[in-house]
């Protein structure tokens, strides 16, 4: 730190470079203008600091600069400070290893590997029989309207079109008979959907119009019938067409749903695989905010991760609207999140024009931003958003400079923007900082592991 008078100093006015180094939260590295260590996290800045307005963090660069690392260094702190950490949909993975690590409960989702059955109300059903009472009966409400939704959702990805309006009456009825023909330790799965599709009780009957007539049920139901088949005998039939594997434990220290192996092709497995682990890991966070509301169980905050973006966006619009709901209620929710991209164009490809500005939203209403390398072509959005000088945009471009053409004579040395990034909150100046891990760190989070494996080439 330096001092001087008025007379000296007024030439060095904007301070455009100029900001503290908050000192609260995840331990991240150096501040790269001070050496001061610089602390931060959504959650931290929210709760205790009072930075932010909104428990939520967006990060994006280029591949390989550090982005996913700087989330797994917010995770393990937080897991620390007693948030339950959940990853639904590691996609690589880059977390599991993290969250075993913590004795946490990492889920393999994938064809031979484990499956989800999304008419399970999980967690939110458990939880609504031990409540009880109108409590109880307003949370099985809830569960019954996250499995209509799941099921229409993916009833959707089968046939390329949303369900009609009519079709999700009568799915609504269908669940409701099975859920009174179930108990909650043997819940229906999606043949069990077909068979009251095929049989047509009366419940169902009346909500199709057929005025007692065989060729008008079936004229309505068809269409539905043929998609469910579609569905059980197509790729999604085996992941998500029988009991779920493993359920999401509410006591576990973190949570991951490792959908890895599934492969990269695979877009409307995977697409599958995020929606239902999405709509069953908050169905967790909601079974368990209502058991500490009931005051059975002790309050809890989550911290979800959401990594590689644009693989999930582009797969399925339906995760748009679930992650427009959570950056728009998180503070209603106790849940902090994280969300990684590579730029803001990734954001553009969803499908429709209202799913594009709902997905550039996650920016805007993001509490923090955090940028890695990036080109000068991808600032000027961002600036709209977050206002950025023109220090910052050089520091930023200067990061995304790959290595000299000698680079290689020297494997010790790492691209000079590895790990370093700045963190934006609102039009604050930034802070840049250089991210640090420790060596086991460096184990648990290896994003070249397969590159490392195999050693010198000879």
């Amino acid at each position: 730190m330096w001092r001087g008078t008025t007379v000296q100093v007024c030439g060095l006015w904007p301070f455009a470079a100029g900001s503290g180094s908050p000192s609260c939260g995840a331990p991240l590295g150096q501040n790269l203008l001070t050496g001061v260590t610089v602390c931060g996290d959504p959650i931290s800045w929210f709760t205790r600091a009072r930075l932010i307005t909104n428990p939520s963090l967006f990060v994006k660069g280029r591949p390989g600069t550090g982005k996913s690392t700087l989330v797994n260094r917010m995770l393990l702190y937080l897991a620390a400070t007693g948030v339950t950490p959940l990853v639904l949909g590691d996609l690589k993975p880059d977390y599991t290893a993290t969250v075993a690590h913590l004795g946490g409960q990492v889920i393999p989702i994938g064809r031979g590997v484990g499956g989800i059955n999304i008419l399970d109300p999980g967690e939110m059903g458990a939880a609504a029989g031990t409540i009880g009472g109108k409590a109880g009966e307003q949370l099985r409400a809830e569960a019954h309207g996250r499995t209509l939704a799941i099921a229409a959702a993916l009833i959707t990805l089968v046939r390329g079109r949303p369900v009609d309006d009519h079709e999700q009456t009568v799915l609504a009825a269908c669940l409701h008979h099975l859920a009174e023909r179930h108990p909650a330790s043997s819940p229906p799965t999606l043949p069990d959907l077909v068979t009251v599709l095929e049989e047509g009780p009366e419940r169902v009957r009346a909500v199709t119009l057929d005025r007692g007539s065989e060729r008008r049920y079936r004229v309505a139901v068809d269409p539905l019938h043929r998609s469910l088949l579609g569905l059980l005998d197509g790729p999604l039939g085996r992941v998500f067409g029988s009991p779920t594997t493993t359920r999401i434990n509410l006591d576990a220290p973190a949570a991951a749903v490792d959908i890895s192996r599934i492969g990269e092709a695979d877009a409307q497995l995977t697409a599958a695989a995020m929606l239902a682990a999405w709509s069953d890991g908050l169905g967790c966070v909601a079974a368990a905010h209502a058991l500490a509301d009931a005051g059975l169980a002790r309050p809890r905050w989550y911290f979800a991760v959401l990594d590689e973006l644009w693989r999930p966006l582009r797969a399925a619009g339906g995760l748009v609207d679930r992650i427009d709901a959570i950056t728009r209620l998180n503070r209603t929710w106790g849940l902090g999140q994280a969300m990684i991209t590579h730029t803001l164009k990734d954001l553009e490809a969803v499908n429709s024009a209202a799913d594009r500005a709902k997905a550039r939203g996650f920016v805007e209403r993001a509490g923090m931003v955090a940028c890695f390398g990036l080109p000068r072509s991808e600032l000027g959005d961002l600036d709209q958003i977050v206002g950025l000088s023109r220090r910052e945009v050089e520091l930023i471009t200067s990061w995304s400079s790959p290595a000299g053409w000698g680079g290689g004579a020297d494997a010790s040395q790492p691209p000079p923007g590895l790990g370093k990034c700045l963190i934006k909150v609102g039009g604050r100046p930034g802070v840049p900082v250089r991210v640090q891990v420790t060596e086991t760190e460096r184990r648990l989070h290896d994003t070249n592991a397969r590159w490392a494996a195999r050693g010198e080439l000879p």
